[in-house]
């Protein structure tokens, strides 16, 4: 399914135009790996062949009590589907849907302050990266307009917490994974293309705009997570000195003691693009989160923290 610039702004080549279809579900697994299928049929969306067919759906999903949540990160029309909006959406027991806010419509009537529409990579609809819970609301970040939202799920209202893209007007920050920790937010931030090794940094966001670097020295960073003796943990999809563009093996996990030290526990990741602390103590990663044909290949790693330093 494509639609066409009658219709609505479309994406800039070589990103777009893109098509779409229903193809992303939710799944679940066990303690012993194996999934079901929590909700199937959900939008999708893939770039231009030119840009390899990169594939968007449902970005992150998050509970509130006993409720799941999901984000969309592949509707509307930009993205090749008329008739669809990114969303976040309360996924029934059952497998059924509905929607609890329009981010599509948030984002063209709420542009943020330093938005360049002219970019080759403007995305109308958005990219909705991560998601969040904390104390009954839902918090997400949306990389391309450089955003990070409030949604209430009991009245869909939508609130604009922080404009990334005013933090420093000369660059493009692009924020990622987002994390809650001692009454603060945390994000990692992707940077631009062609990837400058050390370019990216981990935020704190106090209030609003008012922020501050925790951790720099970083490339490519797609989540951040802390554990229960407050050290700090950083998702790094690509690193090395001259991979320009996202390379495979080369993604890890960096851990930051409260003394300031730094240490790889994972290396050779292959293109991972999230991580979360699970209730049991250890990491839990996406591996292979985009990339290669065929379908089937996305792994969830469990790191199993200690103190001492692993391989992947």
């Amino acid at each position: 399914m494509t639609t066409i610039p009658e219709e609505c702004t479309q994406v800039p080549g070589p990103v777009g135009p893109y098509s779409g279809g229903f193809t992303a579900r939710i799944s679940k697994f066990d303690r012993h790996g194996h999934r079901t299928t929590v909700a199937d049929g959900l939008p999708s969306s893939q770039t231009s062949p030119a840009q390899g067919n990169l594939v968007s759906g449902v970005s992150d999903v998050a509970f509130i009590r006993d409720e799941l949540y999901a984000i969309l990160a592949g509707a509307g029309c930009s993205h090749g589907l008329k008739g669809t909006v990114n969303a976040v959406l309360r996924i029934h027991r059952d497998g059924t849907w509905n929607q609890v806010a329009d981010l599509s419509a948030f984002q063209m009537t709420h542009p943020t302050a330093n938005i360049s529409l002219s970019a080759d990579d403007f995305e109308p609809d958005g990219t909705w990266y991560s998601m969040i819970a904390v104390h009954d609301f839902l918090y997400a970040v949306e990389p391309n307009h450089q955003e990070i939202d409030r949604i209430d799920p009991r009245t869909g209202e939508i609130r604009r917490i922080s404009d990334v893209s005013t933090f420093d007007s000369s660059k493009w920050i692009g924020p990622t994974g987002l994390s809650y920790h001692d009454h603060d937010f945390y994000f990692g931030n992707l940077g631009k293309f062609p990837i400058v090794d050390g370019s990216s940094s981990v935020y704190r966001l106090k209030h609003h705009d008012d922020f501050d670097v925790v951790e720099s020295d970083l490339t490519t960073v797609m989540s951040v997570a802390f554990d229960d003796r407050d050290r700090l943990y950083v998702l790094e999809n690509t690193t090395g000195a001259g991979n320009m563009f996202p390379t495979p093996m080369t993604g890890d996990i960096i851990r930051f003691d409260r003394d300031g030290s730094r240490h790889a526990i994972v290396t050779g990741l292959f293109l991972p693009t999230a991580m979360i602390m699970g209730p049991d103590g250890n990491l839990y990663v996406s591996n292979v989160g985009f990339g290669p044909p065929p379908e089937g290949l996305g792994q969830v790693l469990r790191v199993e923290l200690n103190d001492h330093d692993c391989d992947h």
